[in-house]
């Protein structure tokens, strides 16, 4: 548009005054030189202005009626990677918080931790340890939208530490359960839990194993491989899942042992419980196979234990080959009011040596009180263990 004009522009000199010949001609007759003068000072503005606009067309922008609209700006690095964030936005209303209700624990906090929703009548998953491993206990359930509900402990294995809790609740909303069929040691997963009521507490990182044998944590007669991942996983976690990306949950919160150890339950173990528990019609639970409770999880030092307490900050005294290492201790339970806390290092039982956990039930199942030595911080402490009749 704009070169049009120009060019109108253009003839309009020439055109003002037929006696005047084009300064580029060859003849020797002239007119006025001032006019001329002012004729080249015309034509070399417009022609300026014409090459401008070819060469900078963002000095004259054309405007087409037809033009599209600007295309969208690119997504932020934000939005790009925001991937825990998908992930947490489809599991974490699932996730419950649960309470132990029981008048003994009246002025402390009581036993807490979490589960997940696997039926939407009011089904719910978590570990056995979380309800103190006793079947029909009562416990109080609080949803993500606020609701809370009395619930019932409806079935218990304590072999793989797995539980069934029911709400009197409809249409819950639930986690999909995937597998550790193709589970791989780097991938990325999110561990979601509940601990003192502070809903959504979530920590991320990578499966380091997918298949870390019960032996090798000292655990005995749970023949079940772990998975280990250096997402944290804290005593309030316990019974929360553990999910991929793809927002399946693949494990079931369990245990740590140290910051960046953590381990979980694979939820292929957890699906054929609960396969064989909804087939119930009433819930039988695997009865305890001892008749002592302490309230206290805790596996004997393998090699790799060792070795990662002794690279941290436990101060471990070198001399220290053999123990028990107790990774969660049950509020209120005898452990707790014992005066063990989790990360203590049971040195010596009835003022003998620990060899590993064995020690500890054939201790139990004397009977009596038990004289438990500990390290905690490099500091050496006896405490009594009462253990309770279940």
């Amino acid at each position: 548009m704009a070169s049009k004009i120009f060019g109108r522009e253009i003839v309009r000199f020439f055109r003002r005054k037929t006696n005047q010949i084009c300064p580029c001609s060859r003849s020797t007759t002239y007119g006025d030189p001032k006019k001329i003068s002012s004729l080249g000072k015309g034509t070399a503005c417009a022609v300026g202005v014409a090459a401008l606009w070819y060469t900078l067309p963002d000095a004259f922008p054309l405007v087409r009626a037809d033009s599209e609209p600007p295309s969208r700006p690119p997504l932020s690095q934000r939005h790009r990677f925001n991937f825990i964030s998908d992930v947490v936005e489809k599991v974490a209303k699932s996730v419950v918080y649960i309470e132990v209700k029981n008048s003994r624990f009246f002025n402390i906090v009581p036993p807490n931790g979490s589960g997940f929703i696997v039926g939407e009548d009011g089904l719910i998953l978590t570990n056995a340890h979380v309800v103190l491993n006793k079947l029909n206990n009562v416990v109080q359930v609080k949803l993500t939208d606020g609701r809370t509900f009395l619930g019932t402990v409806e079935d218990i294995d304590l072999k793989l530490d797995l539980a069934t809790i029911r709400i009197n609740a409809k249409n819950l909303p639930t986690v999909r359960l995937g597998t550790c069929v193709d589970a791989k040691p780097g991938e990325w997963v999110v561990a979601i839990g509940s601990p003192l009521t502070l809903s959504n507490t979530i920590t991320s990182g990578v499966i380091s194993s997918v298949s870390r044998r019960s032996a090798e944590l000292g655990l005995r007669n749970r023949q079940i491989d772990y998975i280990q991942t250096d997402a944290s996983i804290t005593f309030g976690n316990s019974g929360g899942p553990l999910v991929n990306l793809d927002a399946e949950v693949i494990g079931i919160n369990c245990m740590k042992i140290t910051g960046g150890i953590s381990f979980a339950i694979p939820i292929d173990y957890a699906k054929e419980f609960l396969s064989r528990s909804l087939d119930k019609s009433q819930a039988t639970a695997v009865r305890p196979d001892r008749a002592k409770y302490t309230g206290i999880t805790m596996f004997s030092l393998s090699p790799q234990v060792l070795q990662e307490l002794r690279f941290g900050d436990y101060q471990m005294p070198g001399d220290i080959t053999s123990g028990l290492f107790v990774g969660s201790v049950v509020l209120g339970s005898p452990g707790h009011l014992s005066g063990l806390k989790s990360g203590d290092l049971v040195t010596h039982i009835d003022s003998a040596v620990v060899q590993g956990i064995d020690h500890m039930y054939r201790a139990l199942e004397k009977g009596g009180p038990l004289k438990v030595t500990i390290l905690r911080k490099g500091i050496y402490l006896d405490l009594i263990l009462v253990p309770e009749d279940v």
